[in-house]
């Protein structure tokens, strides 16, 4: 018997790609998609793409979505209505896991299933500690199409904000750079695969330099300065 579950749904190709493992492996049940939007702007929060987006691509998906709105932006905001929706799909549809497309943050990781502990429920890394070239590579032979939504400064230029990943991407990319962007060098949209029903037709518009919001003093301890986002909008 599959196990029930929820999936952690960024938008973004290691998303994309840890769902469409999941569901060929069979052994999870994916009960929905999960997603946290900023309620003021209705975009994901991670990197700013628009919610009319993510409902295109839960629709391809063909897994209901469930969306938390943040409103602060603070941890205690998210953890809070996070627990709330947690404990309600664990006591009224006997959910017990959740899944992730995390890859090697340990931190992370942690944070993760300490939060879930405290519902009594279990996190889920099917990409955990897997090379990070190779789950690139392996995205872009199944068919699989995203494209760059936020660069982080220190590693990537605005030249690569709204770029597709391709196998001259890989090619290209600097050596200080995570194939997959698992530092937060970039934030994709993926809109097209194996995992999709039907391609979701997306143009990009304006970029936009957003510097980092913190104080000076910290601001010297980081490379990053800001990031650039691509706007992406419906192409249909």
């Amino acid at each position: 018997m599959k196990e029930k579950a929820v999936f952690c749904w960024s938008g973004g190709k290691d998303s994309a790609l840890c769902l469409h493992r999941v569901l060929a492996g069979g052994k999870y049940e994916v009960h929905y998609l999960l997603t946290t939007l900023n309620e003021n702007y209705r975009r994901i929060s991670m990197h700013g793409v628009r919610e009319e987006l993510l409902d295109a691509q839960a629709a391809a998906v063909g897994i209901p979505l469930l969306k938390i709105f943040v409103h602060e932006g603070t941890n205690s905001e998210y953890e809070k209505k996070m627990e709330a929706l947690l404990l309600r799909l664990r006591d009224k549809e006997g959910i017990t896991k959740v899944i992730f497309g995390d890859i090697f943050l340990e931190d992370l990781r942690k944070y993760r299933e300490d939060n879930l502990a405290k519902v009594n429920m279990k996190a889920v890394f099917p990409l955990w500690k897997q090379d990070t070239k190779r789950l690139l590579q392996d995205f872009i032979g199944r068919g699989f199409e995203t494209v760059l939504c936020c660069t982080n400064d220190a590693f990537l230029g605005e030249e690569w904000c709204g770029r597709k990943i391709d196998r001259s991407f890989l090619e290209e990319l600097p050596a200080n750079v995570d194939p997959c962007g698992e530092n937060g060098e970039y934030h994709t949209f993926c809109f097209a695969g194996p995992l999709f029903n039907k391609r979701i037709a997306v143009k990009t518009g304006e970029k936009i330099y957003r510097p980092l919001e913190v104080k000076e003093s910290e601001r010297k301890n980081s490379r990053t300065q800001g990031f650039w986002y691509c706007e992406l909008l419906k192409a249909d």
